[in-house]
Order: C-alpha cells, then structure tokens, then sequence
C-alpha cells in the first residue's frame, strides 16, 4: 500500500465518510480507474450495502467486463451486470453531442429498476471526478436528474489524484489509460450502430496487439478511420511496413480509409468539435 501526502489522506478519510452517509449504494462499474476507486472506498465503508454493477451494450470496449469483474473481485464488493439498451433510442444512434446523455439516462434509469428499488438500496454513485467537470459532459446532466452522486466530486478528488488513490488501495487498474465508451470514438453526426462500433473495438484490439496501449481509433464520415497514438509512436505507422499492414486490416474490418493524426494521441479530441453553443449550455446547467 503506497503512502499518500496528507492532503489526500484527508480526501480520502472525507471520500470514506462521505459513502457512509448514503447507508448503501450502487456503485456504476466501469473497467476504468475512477470507478474501481470508488468501488473499493464503498466496500469499506459500507461493506455489504454496496454493490457494484457494470452496463453491457455494444459500447463497452473488448475486455472491459472482465476488468470489471476482476476489479470487483479484488475489492471483494458484489458484482452484478445490466444489459443497457441505448442503441434503442433515435436519440443515441443519431449522435449529436448529447449523445452521452442519452446513454447515461438509460444506464441510470436500468440502475434504479434492476437493482436499487429491488434490493432496497438507496443512492446510485459514479465515477466522475473533478477534472470531469471542466469537460464537456452532458452524462452528467443525466446524473443530477436522477439524483446520482458523484463522491470524487464532492471530495475534491481529480484524476491524479484518483489513480494515488488507486495505488494506494492496490488496484491493479492504477496505471490503466482511460477507455471512455466506444461510440465516443464516432464523429458526431455519423450514425452510430453496432457495425461501426465493432469495428473500432476490433480495430483497436489490433493496434493493442501490435504494441499499442494509448490510442484511439475515430470513426469519421465516410468510414474513415483517423488513428491516434501517442506522437512519438506516430512514426511506426507512417510509411512503415506496419502502417501497410494496418491499412489493410482496417480495410477488412470494413473502414474505406485509413489516416493516422499526426498530431498525436489527443483524449477527448472529437469534443474539439462540439458547437460552442452547446459548450456554453452544458457549463450553465
């Protein structure tokens, strides 16, 4: 167990606390590193009254689940899976820049009726952090309508501070880069369907196999495939036998072009895009 300055000890005692006031909870469970922290400090806090659950659709990226599942079983929290059905909704598929939205008002909405009115629990809690709420997140619009609370949040906790947390705890997903959900990777405006979205998870399960661990693969109009890794790695898939080889893998997956951004690795890249009405709005509410 690593040691934590003293400031975030008390983040950490206050992000304690803060759980055992809701009595019990579910607790959102990605793979990633912000909700597995908050999985683990609800496990010691309010030990069985917590429960972890993990939204599976078309959208949760290759091996997502299992390291869900593994993270849980490490905290040793209860795990439960949901089948989210936002590819159901006009809304979500069309894929304006409200798209998150929409998923987080179906995973949220599923949360309350699967598991927390059946099992008696009391309050939905999620991941978000800090450095979340200078972004462009309108999931979490989705969050205060339903009354989820977001503990990092209240606690002061940014995304550093999140993975300190992490290593401090022993959670294997400390270093694990962001995997935000797949149809994050679709330009606004294309449509999103299952198709695209298994061919980017398949076309990042590529780029991991070839030695990549940060990276993203858009999807833009077209079916282009614009792929983003870390800009010292740009060179390996430039003019390079492997770049060939990418070109044509991606060819098979169904992608009509390939490009790689020579501007590197960018999180969040396709939010540069969102109108800045829509920015303006979001931040008011």
């Amino acid at each position: 167990m690593s040691e934590l300055p003293e400031s975030l000890l008390e983040k950490r005692d206050a992000l304690l606390a803060r759980l055992r006031q809701l009595g019990s909870c579910a607790v959102a469970l990605s793979g990633g590193v912000d909700s597995a922290v908050v999985a683990k400090a609800a496990r010691l806090a309010l030990g069985d009254a917590a429960v972890a659950v993990t939204a599976v659709s078309p959208s949760l990226a290759s091996g997502e689940l299992a390291v869900a599942r593994q993270t849980a079983a490490l905290v040793g929290i209860r795990h439960e899976v949901v089948h989210t059905g936002e590819m159901d909704v006009a809304e979500y598929r069309r894929n304006a820049p409200d798209r998150c939205y929409h998923c987080k008002h179906e995973l949220y909405s599923q949360l309350d009726v699967r598991w927390v009115q059946p099992l008696g629990l009391q309050h939905v809690v999620n991941g978000a952090n800090v450095d979340d709420v200078a972004d462009y997140r309108p999931g979490m619009t989705a969050a205060d309508e339903h009354g989820v609370v977001s503990p990092l949040i209240e606690c002061g906790i940014g995304k550093h501070e999140v993975r300190k947390l992490a290593a401090h705890w022993g959670l294997p997903v400390a270093d694990k880069p962001a995997s935000p959900c797949l149809s994050s990777r679709v330009q606004y405006g294309e449509q999103v369907t299952p198709e695209r979205l298994r061919m980017i998870d398949r076309a990042e399960s590529w780029l991991r196999e070839h030695g990549f661990v940060e990276m993203r693969v858009r999807l833009l109009s077209g079916d282009v495939a614009s792929v983003e890794v870390p800009l010292p790695q740009v060179g390996r898939l430039t003019d390079t036998p492997l770049g060939n080889e990418m070109t044509a893998a991606f060819a098979d997956l169904g992608f009509r072009e390939v490009t790689v951004d020579p501007e590197g690795f960018r999180s969040g890249r396709l939010n540069e895009f969102v109108p800045l009405e829509e920015l303006v709005d979001h931040r008011r509410g």
